[in-house]
């Protein structure tokens, strides 16, 4: 069994096969999908746990889980109400992580201290409900500025809870990948791993330890070849698990059943995690 460890099902672009798009992922082996909160902004945080309370129950399904958090560009919006909204949702049994949540300093959105003070305040939401959480942190091309600011940032105001996360959509180098490991986080890849100018990334995800590791779609986003510009979904995951497999010498079987124990053990699930 696999799991998709970040997916936005909630996209419209899944709006007309949805239940069609989730019954593939569980014919692939996909058990259980993390269905991120983030929506279009923090008025929609809550639709990934419609979706999970939707679907979960229903026969040939992945069993679904949640998370909720205001993403960094979407930071200028917080306020109190924002907040406590998600404070609430975190407080669901289906909602086990915060986020994503981070710093994106790519593209020309937030402010970047708008950015750091919302990650901030979430990250204190978060501790306060023991949730892990789910970060984005993507850098200006050439920089690791964004990495340098995040490190800062959970040493002061994460590291000490022990809670730990997930590094979503890892695409940084080896030293970002130790830190994140030292620090309790698990490293996940997305299916640019597959990528054919992606060796360097190719080259961090063999040194990961196994008990590191987890795979993702990051749908509906970079699907992995040979799938690339297609619409992606949770069924692809396999393709990634299949490449970090190979990079770390061992089978498909064996990286699934890898990265299933890393999440449950991370979310504190039961091993039957996809039941």
């Amino acid at each position: 069994m696999l799991i998709d460890s970040h997916a936005h099902l909630d996209s419209a672009r899944y709006a007309d096969d949805r239940d069609a798009m989730l019954r593939r992922a569980h014919n692939a082996g996909v058990g259980a999908v993390l269905a991120i909160g983030i929506g279009e902004g923090p008025a929609q945080m809550h639709q990934a746990l419609d979706i999970c309370r939707q679907f979960n129950g229903q026969p040939n399904m992945p069993r679904l889980y949640a998370s909720a958090g205001v993403y960094p560009h979407n930071t200028p919006e917080i306020n109190d109400a924002v907040l406590a909204r998600l404070d609430t949702l975190l407080a669901e049994p289906e909602v086990i992580a915060c986020g994503e949540i981070g710093l994106d300093y790519y593209h020309d959105g937030a402010p970047h201290d708008v950015q750091r003070t919302g990650l901030v305040r979430q990250l204190e939401i978060a501790a306060a409900r023991k949730r892990p959480i789910l970060i984005h942190c993507r850098p200006r091309d050439g920089a690791t500025d964004a990495w340098d600011h995040l490190f800062l940032t959970l040493d002061t105001y994460w590291r000490h809870t022990g809670l730990g996360g997930i590094m979503h959509c890892f695409g940084s180098g080896w030293e970002q990948a130790r830190r994140s490991l030292d620090m309790g986080f698990l490293v996940s890849f997305a299916g640019n791993l597959t990528y054919p100018k992606a060796q360097p990334l190719r080259d961090v995800a063999a040194k990961i330890p196994l008990d590191g590791v987890l795979v993702e779609t990051d749908a509906p986003w970079l699907a992995p070849a040979p799938d690339r510009g297609k619409r992606n979904e949770p069924a692809f995951v396999t393709r990634t698990a299949q490449t970090l497999a190979d990079l770390l010498g061992i089978t498909a079987e064996e990286i699934a059943a890898a990265t299933t124990k890393n999440f449950s053990r991370m979310f504190h699930l039961p091993p039957d995690v996809g039941n």
